[in-house]
């Protein structure tokens, strides 16, 4: 046993032969989370320096853009091998911010540039995010996920917290442009990762026994809107693209409330994204202890449905205690926790029901959930709580509205972590 395997296993249960994978993904994730944290800040602060009424067409915007990116990348997934396309997304996206670092440099209208970034980024976190578990399905198998993924999640963790610890402490100093090349430097550092992991994906079988089958020079092929047919034909996989919309769903809501809140008080844009920063480094602290102490146990022990069905809990007690008490405190309270057991437990449990289908549905049918299904749901739910507030429904009848969301949730949990099992068993028979 090697002493990086020792280690490692007084925080994790990894076994011989999975410790160097495991510190590369590790790596990958936080390197790609650290990028995004460094960013999501200044998109918070962009997004509400228009105004509150601004925001369903931001997410409307979004939404189109991933209808059109969605394709596009499925192309690219049935045309060249995993070692080829997933660096190519990340290049992709470290070469939009060298314009955006242009455009800002040159002193473009910052009102503008504002609203394209704030796109562009809600388009980057979940597609790149997408990317990393599906290859993450891929590169291990059901067993080793409910083993490793908690630590892996804890990689972007430690990048978010680093991330939002840069931005909340340098922002004035550093700059918003600045940050964006540091951004991009990142990108190219977890597309490194990924050319270190494919040569080590043998070590671990590759995936296999997956039903997929693995190697990383192989094409998935299969057209470009692949992805949609896979969902509707299959039960198990509109069951996730159901949960997506009820964490999409239920997320918008608080997101609008926040937003709303923070954009009343009196502050300056350095300030505000400051403040967003500061939100983030708190539930990044809790959520990296979290992962490292307990989600890999509490999988292995308790199960996959308990873990899925955490979040749908706390989401139901939050709206609940919401309801009686609409105030800025509350929502800092349930938005924190929420968010904080979501990255810690909810995230690396939802991933893993992915481990047990094709790989085809690992790359399209994922990155066809978690964006175009995800951002739809975000659109949605944006143009409605619009009309329900010109209506003059308050903060609590919303809060009241969700909690028969966070029921159908908790079931929809069970039922996913049932069948995930079913299929494990199967692909391991």
């Amino acid at each position: 046993m090697s002493s990086a395997t020792a280690l490692l296993r007084r925080i994790c249960e990894v076994k011989d032969g999975e410790a160097a994978a495991l510190l590369w993904s590790f790596a990958y994730f936080f390197c790609l989370l650290f990028s995004y944290y460094v960013m999501r800040p200044v998109r918070e602060e962009m997004g509400i320096s228009g105004g509150m009424d601004r925001l369903p067409w931001l997410f409307t915007a979004v939404f189109a853009t991933m209808l059109a990116a969605v394709p596009a990348f499925s192309a690219l997934v049935a045309r060249l091998p995993r070692r080829r396309f997933i660096p190519i997304v990340y290049h992709f996206f470290a070469s939009n911010l060298l314009v955006f670092f242009g455009l800002l440099s040159l002193g473009a209208p910052r009102a503008e540039v504002g609203k394209v970034f704030y796109v562009w980024l809600s388009v980057f976190n979940l597609f790149a995010v997408s990317v990393f578990w599906g290859f993450m399905a891929d590169l291990w198998r059901s067993e080793q996920g409910k083993r490793l993924f908690g630590f892996i999640a804890a990689g972007g963790s430690a990048g978010a917290l680093a991330g939002s610890f840069i931005t909340a402490a340098q922002a004035r100093q550093i700059g918003t442009a600045n940050l964006l090349l540091l951004s991009a430097a990142l990108l190219e550092l977890a597309a490194l990762c990924v050319g270190r992991l494919n040569r080590l994906a043998g070590q671990l079988g590759d995936g296999a026994p997956g039903p997929g089958g693995s190697a990383a020079e192989d094409r998935i092929g299969g057209g470009a809107l692949r992805g949609v047919t896979l969902v509707l034909r299959s039960p198990y996989l509109l069951g996730i693209c159901a949960q997506t919309l009820f964490l999409s769903v239920t997320a918008t809501v608080l997101y609008f409330e926040q937003a709303r809140i923070v954009s009343a008080q009196s502050m300056d844009p350095a300030r505000r994204t400051a403040m967003f920063a500061s939100i983030d480094l708190t539930v990044n602290v809790i959520t990296i202890l979290v992962q490292v102490l307990v989600t890999g146990r509490l999988m292995t022990r308790v199960g996959l449905g308990v873990a899925l069905a955490v979040v749908p809990v706390v989401t139901g007690v939050g709206f609940a205690a919401l309801a009686a008490q609409p105030t800025i405190w509350m929502i800092a309270a349930f938005q924190g926790l929420r968010r904080a057991i979501h990255y810690a437990v909810d995230r690396p449990a939802r991933e893993i029901l992915f481990t047990v289908v094709a790989r085809e549905e690992k790359y399209k049918a994922k990155s066809f959930i978690d964006t175009v299904a995800f951002r739809g749901g975000d659109a949605a739910s944006a143009w409605v709580l619009s009309g329900l507030s010109a209506l003059g429904v308050k903060a609590a009848g919303l809060s009241l509205m969700m909690l028969p969301v966070a029921g159908g949730w908790v079931l929809l949990s069970r039922y996913l972590a049932r069948r995930q099992a079913e299929r494990a068993r199967g692909d391991e028979g």
